[in-house]
């Protein structure tokens, strides 16, 4: 038995936000053989059951890059920033005045002023020209309204609130000189883990809050020896997972950088490089 940790955007979706037939066939394969497959996406709860129910695909998830963690219908686990971070996390991005959300465990939140902040970068003539053609441009610059997240007046108003439990901050960082700044300051946060899923996002967990750590936790649950698992993503988000797994897959289509941490490249994930993976290192078994 083997256990098969999936990113979607860039990996298991296509260029159109689809999960082919080739590649849905060689996940129900998969299944069938025994082999546990596992979404584990920087996407919330709600994000990825979304994508799974359109394809009847029942399967563990990891959300928010692996914070939060489910089997069975059941909560294996949940790593939230402390009050301390959050509150500094908060700061660094309101200081550059960035458009941003944040996932808790219950739902997902965005200042009401999101559009005028995208607006301003928007406007500013500091967006690299390559941004508007990369895959994720659309689902980052999307309103947070149309993916159903609670806008709020005062961040204050939500991170004091003692019943919400706060998984990740994503932030949009258009201007590649105010992303490397903004990096640089969250960095100082003791404890947290900075990410990216795309050339101009940020993405802010609990240091344990990774995809590695994701894979670990569910392999462990499972009784399944890291050496038996495979990673597939395609993005810096996912090398944690990379580096956790015992076979290690990159896409076609991810960056030098991502294909350099992974044991093997697939082809990209228009060529549905993810059913390729599984038929040559998972199926022929």
């Amino acid at each position: 038995m083997k256990l098969i940790a999936l990113d979607l955007d860039g990996t298991t979706l296509n260029s159109n936000k689809e999960i082919s037939e080739e590649t849905l066939q060689a996940i129900k394969k998969a299944q069938e053989k025994g082999h546990i497959v596992m979404a584990l996406s920087g996407r919330s709860v709600k994000s990825i059951h979304g994508h799974l129910e359109k394809y009847n695909i029942k399967c563990p998830i990891g959300a928010s890059n692996g914070t939060i963690l489910f089997a069975d219908g059941k909560l294996l686990e949940s790593i939230s920033l402390t009050t301390s971070q959050i509150k500094k996390i908060a700061f660094e991005l309101e200081k550059e005045w960035v458009p941003y959300n944040f996932t808790t465990d219950k739902e997902s939140f965005a200042p009401r002023n999101w559009g005028d902040r995208l607006e301003k970068v928007l406007s500013s003539g500091r967006v690299p020209s390559e941004y508007f053609e990369n895959a994720h441009y659309k689902m980052f610059t999307t309103h947070p309204t149309v993916y159903g997240h609670t806008m709020f007046d005062q961040v204050e108003e939500i991170i004091t609130k003692e019943e919400l439990s706060i998984l990740k901050f994503l932030n949009v960082a258009l201007d590649p000189e105010q992303k490397q700044r903004l990096h640089q300051s969250l960095e100082t946060i003791e404890g947290i883990h900075v990410a990216s899923s795309s050339p101009f996002n940020l993405e802010v967990t609990h240091i344990n809050g990774n995809k590695g750590n994701g894979l670990k936790i569910m392999a462990r649950h499972f009784g399944i020896p890291l050496a038996n698992t495979i990673a597939i993503g395609d993005e810096r988000n996912d090398i944690p997972m990379f580096h956790a797994a015992g076979l290690s897959i990159a896409m076609g289509n991810a960056e030098d950088e991502v294909k350099e941490h992974s044991d093997i490249v697939t082809l990209t994930n228009d060529e549905h490089g993810v059913a390729y993976a599984f038929e040559k290192y998972i199926l022929e078994d």
